[in-house]
């Protein structure tokens, strides 16, 4: 099992790109969290030059609270990442982390029905973008 599901799109702006992606987890009850610029803080570390790559911390507030009532320390597996990245093959790149598989080593089976819930919820948000 995979710790992704991704999707590949014609390269265009990022920014673009991240903006359709927010909406689309809204319309799924994912809202933003965290934004991290890799391109711009690598840049600024190290003074290394990636290509446009960006991870957004999104969190369905519902779910969240449902996993966090049947095993209070999964915040440390939360909020879900999804990356959006220029790549190699100048395409753009959507991925989400699969809750199922990031869910696995908890052992919980109230955690794992809701895992895949979450995932379904993901991949529809993909699936419209």
């Amino acid at each position: 099992m995979g710790y992704y599901i991704a999707r590949t799109f014609e390269k265009q702006d990022i920014q673009s790109l991240r903006e359709q992606v927010e909406a689309a987890l809204k319309q799924e009850g994912f809202g933003i969290l965290t934004e991290i610029d890799i391109q711009a803080t690598m840049k600024k570390k190290l003074d290394k030059d990636y290509k446009p790559y960006l991870i957004l911390g999104a969190c369905n507030p519902v779910f969240a609270d449902k996993v966090l009532q049947a095993e209070p320390n999964i915040g440390a597996l939360l909020p879900c990442n999804v990356t959006i990245r220029e790549t190699d093959s100048n395409e753009m790149e959507v991925a989400v982390m699969d809750p199922a598989a990031a869910m696995m080593a908890v052992q919980n089976n109230a955690i794992e029905s809701l895992a895949d819930e979450v995932k379904q919820k993901l991949v529809r948000a993909l699936d419209s973008l």
